[in-house]
């Protein structure tokens, strides 16, 4: 029997296996984070139990594998064409290696067949930098998460569930309901730790009811729930409220009403009640330490749009990576993809060769060739747009100076710029121009000043106007600003909080129109509501991190920005 409650690394382990084999349609798979080694492999050889076929795939998998297609060999020896069975015709458990370098056009493809219900995935993310995850539109749809990292092999041992007892737990799944105010419970849950996804809520009740099921209860209870807060919701937590300290003492009962009954039923153990403060603790004792800021600034690094470390992407014949092959004739420049050709090719062999009997082997026309295409980058300008006012100036600012320094050294390998806009007292001032120089750098960031009014609005200008001038040039800009949130000097220089709110959300409005990719930092010592909205209102991903050093910053922006 599986503990919930003690929330050991190898007992989760346990627990999320369990469920997985319980009802792996309703909770679509699992996300585990874990380097290849003998626990992972421990763990992954237990997978036999899901009541699916399992199927492992590289994250280089071709559409014909996944969905069938021509088998161009099969077509070319038979002469007419020889349609394949795609791996997911049998609905299996998917078993995705190396899920941290699985291309977004793969995660799509999986997750609108994770969609219909259809199978489960398993995605083994490697990754060892936090911008090296899988992809948010595969995790998305996965509803349970583990991190192995943590686990010696002393700490493992071989997981053999009962056969006999999950197929009772299956056939009593169908059955198992949820007391009042379940529902309620988890949403309120999802929403106090920033989970915006109703898919989690969703994901949450599956887990919650598989692990009755398997407990062979009827409805779902306490253990189950705390369970499900564990695995399902804790890793999507955009933030982790802090634990309430409890009260010294608590009020005094009332007494009872002598017409009642005094008799009263003993407690159900496993009816619901359970306060939302109770499933976030759980949330909040089933993360490490610093597992939340990873899977954060990896979230970010993937909702940076266009923030990859060698600039924006655009279409090109020989350089950076290979794009899918297009129709075209050879022109002396471009080359010609022979896997793409033949395979355009094969369906009209039998046609071809009724049409022309003389001929023999392999009939190619003009409207078969396929011609490869690559990848071309351009540089990449990052503009630091720091919150110089009074409220945290000295600490923000030697923050900022020494991230830039940290982040404009290792750009000598990369094509990177770095701009500097600071905003202080009445306006802005751009105070590092777009440069590569690092002793330049030191000694504009040696000068920089600080104290002041928070122009908020007017440094969002200035950046929007850096942009553009950037992306005149051919460079592909990205804006990261730091700040604690409080605007309280208007475009016009007046002190005026709700004017220079509001006109600080215009101008976010504006840039995020302008489609440039962007993330905020927030400074202050409690995360602030309103630099959350406003990085909403820029599309920008949302980073906290209250008494950073430069180090921490520089590490926090290159993960979420690919630097």
């Amino acid at each position: 029997m599986i503990a919930p409650a003690a929330f050991l690394p190898w007992a989760r382990a346990e627990a999320a296996l369990t469920l997985l084999a319980v009802d792996p349609h309703g909770l679509g798979g699992l996300w585990l984070r874990a380097r290849a080694g003998g626990v992972r492999e421990r763990f992954v050889s237990a997978l036999t139990a899901l009541p699916l076929p399992i199927r492992k795939l590289p994250p280089s998998v071709s559409d014909e594998a996944l969905f069938g297609g021509i088998d161009l060999s099969a077509s070319l020896a038979a002469g007419r064409a020889v349609q394949s069975r795609g791996v997911l015709a049998t609905n299996p458990a998917v078993i995705l290696t190396m899920a941290e370098r699985c291309p977004p056009g793969l995660a799509v493809r999986l997750g609108q067949w994770l969609d219909t219900g259809a199978g489960a995935v398993i995605a083994l993310d490697e990754g060892v930098e936090a911008d090296e995850t899988a992809p948010p539109a595969l995790t998305e749809r996965l509803g349970l998460f583990l991190d192995l990292d943590a686990i010696g092999w002393q700490a493992s041992r071989a997981i053999r569930l009962d056969p006999v007892r999950l197929a009772e737990a299956r056939d009593r799944l169908a059955n198992v309901t949820l007391p009042d105010g379940t529902l309620e419970a988890v949403v309120e849950t999802a929403a106090t730790l920033g989970i915006d996804s109703l898919r989690a809520p969703r994901f949450a009740l599956a887990a919650a009811r598989a692990f009755a099921a398997w407990r062979g209860a009827e409805e779902v209870g306490d253990p189950d729930l705390k369970l499900a807060a564990s695995l399902v919701l804790a890793h999507r937590a955009t933030t982790m409220p802090e634990a309430e300290e409890e009260p010294q003492s608590a009020p005094e009962p009332p007494p009872p009403d002598p017409g009642e009954d005094s008799e009263s039923p003993p407690p159900d153990p496993d009816r619901l009640d359970i306060p939302e403060d109770i499933l976030l603790e759980a949330a909040r004792t089933a993360l490490p330490a610093d597992l939340l800021a990873r899977l954060s600034a990896g979230r970010a690094a993937h909702a940076a749009k266009g923030a990859s470390g060698t600039g924006a992407r655009r279409r090109g014949n020989r350089r950076g990576r290979p794009l899918p092959s297009t129709p075209g004739q050879p022109d002396g420049q471009s080359r010609i993809d022979p896997v793409a050709t033949l395979r355009a090719a094969a369906p009209w062999q039998a046609v071809r060769r009724r049409l022309s009997p003389d001929r023999t082997g392999l009939l190619i026309r003009p409207s078969d060739f396929r011609l490869r295409r690559f990848q071309e980058s351009s540089d990449r300008l990052l503009i630091f747009t720091v919150d110089a006012s009074g409220s945290a100036a000295l600490a923000r600012l030697a923050e900022a100076k020494g991230a830039v320094e940290l982040l404009l050294a290792q750009a000598y390998a990369r094509r990177d710029h770095v701009a500097l806009v600071a905003f202080r007292g009445t306006g802005a001032e751009l105070l590092l121009p777009p440069t590569r120089s690092l002793v330049q750098t030191k000694r504009r960031l040696a000068g920089l000043p600080g104290g002041g009014g928070t122009p908020l609005a007017a440094g969002l200008q200035m950046a929007m106007e850096v942009a553009r001038m950037a992306r005149a040039r051919g460079m592909t800009p990205t804006v990261a600003l730091l700040t604690d949130g409080r605007a309280n000097v208007a475009l016009d220089g007046r002190g005026d909080r709700a004017t220079a709110t509001e006109e600080a959300a215009r101008m976010a409005r504006a840039l995020a129109l302008t489609a440039t990719p962007a993330l905020v930092i927030d400074t202050a010592t409690r995360p602030q509501d309103a630099l959350r909205v406003l990085a909403g209102l820029m599309a920008a991903p949302y980073l906290a991190l209250p008494r950073a050093d430069a180090r921490k910053l520089s590490q926090a922006l290159s993960s979420a920005l690919g630097a």
